[in-house]
């Protein structure tokens, strides 16, 4: 493949992952009220464009923020969530994006490709829940005083419907990769030469 159809390969993806993000963070779906996808993004981003980093990261990144401010400034959403902590997307996001890069060098269509798959989004999306929800619980002032016990009580609540959601884009970005790709068939083997 080509220098050239590889840039635009990438920058294709770019694009569709941007759409997603502007559909899905911003609410501009209308009436579908889809889950932001805005975590899975960053794994399938660094799945597809682990190689193309310098860019796809930070154009992922400069989207998420702006979706943000315009959602505020001109949609009227709330600064609820605007803190101290918003820094610490760019770390959380980061996890995630290096999850789906180590998925790229592991990737199979078998069950060892499929283990991969589910251990790099849980294990990726966990960090990032942590990330993320830790430095807003502790560093972003909109409660009484932290405690773990309060903490603990926010992961219970936030943890499994964050991550469910981040998991289920992923996994239908992977069903869609299988049927693209084609390799949803069994590999034939050659027949053995027939004793004649």
């Amino acid at each position: 493949m080509t220098l050239k159809m590889r840039s635009r390969n990438g920058f294709l993806t770019l694009v569709g992952l941007v759409v997603v993000m502007l559909a899905t963070r911003s609410g501009l779906a209308g009436n579908l009220h889809l889950q932001d996808a805005s975590w899975a993004i960053f794994f399938i981003g660094g799945f597809y464009l682990a190689d193309r980093w310098r860019w796809g990261f930070p154009a992922l990144m400069v989207t998420a923020v702006a979706v943000d401010w315009v959602a505020i400034r001109y949609y009227g959403i709330s600064t609820y969530c605007v803190t101290v902590a918003y820094g610490f997307l760019v770390p959380a996001y980061a996890t995630l994006w290096l999850g789906g890069s180590w998925l790229r060098r592991r990737a199979s269509f078998d069950g060892l490709g499929l283990l991969a798959l589910a251990a790099s989004a849980l294990i990726a999306a966990s960090v990032c829940f942590l990330l993320s929800n830790g430095s807003f619980y502790w560093l972003g002032g909109r409660g009484p005083a932290p405690t773990f016990a309060g903490w603990r009580v926010g992961v219970a609540t936030w943890y499994w419907p964050l991550v469910r959601v981040c998991l289920a884009y992923v996994a239908t970005a992977a069903l869609i990769h299988v049927l693209v790709v084609g390799k949803l068939t069994v590999p034939v083997r050659p027949r053995a030469a027939r004793m004649r």
